[in-house]
């Protein structure tokens, strides 16, 4: 089940609760404003949702609330920077700046980041160099998580390592957004929650059982989410782990060599300016035909019609400017958790 509320209320919600927290007020718009932009493209698992495991970090003192990055390497198109745990989002924002501005100048730029907190969704961060006529990558790992067993292996090890690109479309920006594990931990959070079980074995137990139990996770001997592939073809999801761990932990030359044991985020984010290749017009001119024709193929299913990936993001954005912003009743119910310990009123559903 799910209610509707308004998005100025939400963000302002998120906001408050998040600087009622000690965070200073441009970290706390910032990371509210993408919290509810992810809403709004229907990702509810890394919007206002993720509020509820920020706080207590917060309160740790395991985000850090003051200061800046620290640029550790600055080659004008290489990049690397130490994200001081600092909010993934406010990190985030001014790094896609700096590459934007970077690939503006010299047709492209990247950028490895060591030690940031939590970066939220993804497509949320490559739509808003797509938008602007970007080609985005960004990949994620956290190096103090293990998750994920490698192919063959059942001890959890690697976590699941998202990774996305966002381009510029005819209608709107292409978001590919997916993981090297077959769930994220996030969807296994929320089955957990709400004490369901997954419709497929995406789940291993901790001997080495693919199972539909997501509380394996919490179980000994500890068990771990599937790669790509599952049981049957998990190596294709290894692979595209190891990938995403090096990108973002090689490169930035800090990963599970420090065995760090606090919740972050290491990144390698990427952009490309299609002007600076085969011209804007023309990218945008194959990426549309491309699209279309994909569109048009023959469905399976005629009631399940081919879609790009991006389709259900801008149709959820449009509704939820008609409509307001759906939320499930398992974030909401975490979320009034958190405005009643914090004192605060939470908003009617519309």
């Amino acid at each position: 089940m799910t209610q509707t509320y308004d998005r100025t209320a939400l963000f302002t919600l998120a906001r408050n609760l998040l600087a009622g927290a000690g965070l200073p007020p441009e970290k706390a718009e910032t990371v509210a404003e993408l919290l509810i932009q992810t809403d709004e493209i229907g990702v509810t698992t890394h919007g206002i949702s993720m509020v509820s495991y920020y706080l207590p970090e917060l309160a740790k003192d395991l985000m850090t609330k003051e200061g800046e990055h620290e640029v550790l390497a600055d080659n004008r198109v290489t990049l690397l920077w130490d994200g001081n745990y600092l909010p993934g989002h406010w990190v985030m924002t001014r790094a896609l700046e700096t590459c934007m501005a970077r690939a503006a100048e010299y047709g492209m730029a990247a950028m490895a980041i060591r030690r940031s907190h939590h970066i939220g969704c993804l497509s949320a961060l490559t739509r808003i160099a797509a938008e602007k006529g970007y080609v985005c990558y960004i990949a994620t790992s956290d190096p103090s998580g293990q998750w994920v067993a490698p192919y063959g292996g059942c001890e959890p090890l690697l976590t699941p390592n998202p990774w996305a690109v966002g381009y510029p479309g005819k209608d709107h920006p292409v978001l590919i957004d997916t993981c090297a594990s077959i769930t994220t931990l996030s969807k296994v959070r929320e089955h957990i929650n709400s004490g369901t079980e997954f419709a497929h074995p995406w789940m291993l137990d901790g001997e080495g059982h693919a199972t539909t139990d997501p509380t394996v996770i919490n179980q000994q001997p500890k068990g771990s989410i599937l790669p790509v592939g599952g049981a049957d073809h998990g190596h294709k999801g290894f692979a595209m782990g190891l990938m995403v761990e090096m990108l973002t932990q090689a490169l930035a030359g800090h990963g599970r060599v420090e065995a760090p044991t606090r919740w972050g985020a290491n990144v390698f984010l990427q952009v490309m300016d299609p002007a600076a290749f085969g011209g804007h017009e023309a990218f945008v001119a194959q990426v549309a035909h491309l699209n279309e024709a994909c569109r048009a193929s023959r469905p399976i299913d005629p009631a399940r019609p081919v879609r790009i990936p991006g389709d259900r993001a801008a149709s959820a954005a449009e509704r939820a400017r008609r409509e307001g912003i759906a939320l499930p009743d398992e974030v909401l119910t975490r979320i009034r958790a958190c405005a009643a310990e914090a004192g605060l009123a939470f908003p009617e559903p519309l």
